[in-house]
């Protein structure tokens, strides 16, 4: 009970800084109806076609069922999808309710799939409903060579079809009818899917940040990244209108373990607004680019970067798990520790003279809320490799 006690803990931080930080910022919109949805770009509306394109006809002859679900879930799917002839094989089975029941909520790509525990829980489109992901091998190893399995049936052909609203892959035979107690054993790493917050307009353009917000901070509920999936739900107004976002997150045990109240309490310190940079992107990221985050005034800045394969690091700090989770409009990366607040003049100046801002004075941890600086790009000679672990005997 300790666990759910801290997270609840630490949501009420989020909360309280949200508050005292953004006492100007709108409520979270106001839920609203699923019809108040535009049709022709909801995930649900484009799955029959895909699915028949695909040559699941007796799915894609179901599909209407699920524009009729009583689901408040409205963002992207993953169907598991078995071949029309292993669902003749069972006479007796729904079709609309054996859609369901191979259908969840969120994007589920294979990469990602292996990186989940073994025999996670993650609730279908039938409510009280799971699928259990299991592979070859019971370590988390990420593997690429062993199998996965969903409901104890193998996925014979990975991400089949995957546009970033919906993935589908297909399945060696099809998954019986699921019981009303598929969810119950150890629901503590299981994934159930929360009504999220609704759009206020059809006219809203912010409608695919929504279904990939949705999708992230349910991917994160289940890779051991609680608290983050909760931060993103308080910072909801700050994120939903952004074109896109990269995130840097600590996992829950981080949280708990050591620099827990400082990450939480300076979450809009490690998200950069309107940029989707992949690792591909942060590497070829020169050392001295600044990266504005949503704390204005309050800037990132690459400290070893330009070198393709090579660790990154922002503020010192070592990128952990590069695209630890991304989608249309979303990237997070893992870090092992919260970002310092650095002084950019004394770093860039540091970087210019060839030192670490270590050696600089120690002025870095005074803040930059108030420096006002023009960043020139250094001498590509520069390099700076000095690790913020180094200096704390990490």
């Amino acid at each position: 009970m300790a666990a759910p006690l801290q997270l609840l803990t630490l949501a009420f931080i989020l909360l309280s800084t949200t508050a005292s930080t953004a006492s100007t910022a709108s409520p979270l919109p106001p839920p609203q109806s699923p019809s108040s949805y535009p049709d022709q770009t909801h995930p649900l509306h484009l799955f029959g076609p895909i699915l028949s394109t695909l040559g699941f006809n007796n799915f894609a002859s179901a599909a209407p069922s699920l524009s009729n679900t009583t689901t408040t879930w409205r963002g992207p799917i993953t169907v598991f999808a078995p071949t029309d002839s292993s669902l003749l094989t069972c006479s007796t089975c729904s079709l609309p309710l054996l859609l369901h029941e191979h259908t969840v909520p969120g994007l589920f790509p294979l990469a990602y799939m292996r990186t989940l525990a073994f025999g996670t829980k993650i609730e279908t489109l039938a409510p009280g409903k799971c699928l259990t992901i299991t592979t070859t091998s019971s370590t988390h190893n990420n593997n690429a060579s062993s199998k996965i399995f969903v409901g104890g049936v193998e996925i014979t052909h990975p991400d089949l079809y995957n546009d970033g609203l919906v993935v589908v892959h297909a399945l060696r035979g099809f998954i019986s009818h699921l019981s009303p107690f598929s969810c119950n054993i150890e629901r503590m790493t299981s994934l159930s899917f929360l009504p999220p917050p609704q759009p206020q307009t059809i006219q809203d353009t912010s409608f695919v940040m929504r279904m990939m917000l949705r999708d992230a901070m349910l991917r994160l509920r289940i890779s051991g990244y609680s608290i983050v999936a909760i931060a993103l739900r308080v910072k909801w107004p700050d994120l939903v209108d952004l074109k896109a976002v990269t995130v840097f997150a600590l996992n829950d045990a981080t949280i708990f373990s050591s620099g827990g109240h400082e990450y939480v309490t300076s979450f809009r310190f490690h998200v950069v607004p309107n940029r989707l940079l992949m690792a591909g992107d942060l590497e070829r990221l020169p050392a001295g680019t600044v990266l504005p985050t949503l704390n204005q005034g309050q800037d990132l800045v690459v400290t070893s970067g330009g070198v393709p394969l090579a660790p990154v690091r922002i503020n010192y700090v070592r990128i952990e798990r590069p695209d630890l989770m991304f989608n249309l409009k979303m990237v997070i990366h893992g870090l092992s520790m919260p970002f310092p607040h650095l002084n950019l003049t004394a770093v860039i100046g540091a970087g210019q003279n060839g030192r670490s801002a270590y050696d600089a004075g120690g002025s870095e941890w005074a803040g930059n809320s108030d420096v006002s600086y023009s960043m020139a790009p250094p001498s590509s000679g520069i390099k700076w490799t000095d690790e913020i672990e180094d200096h704390h005997g990490l």
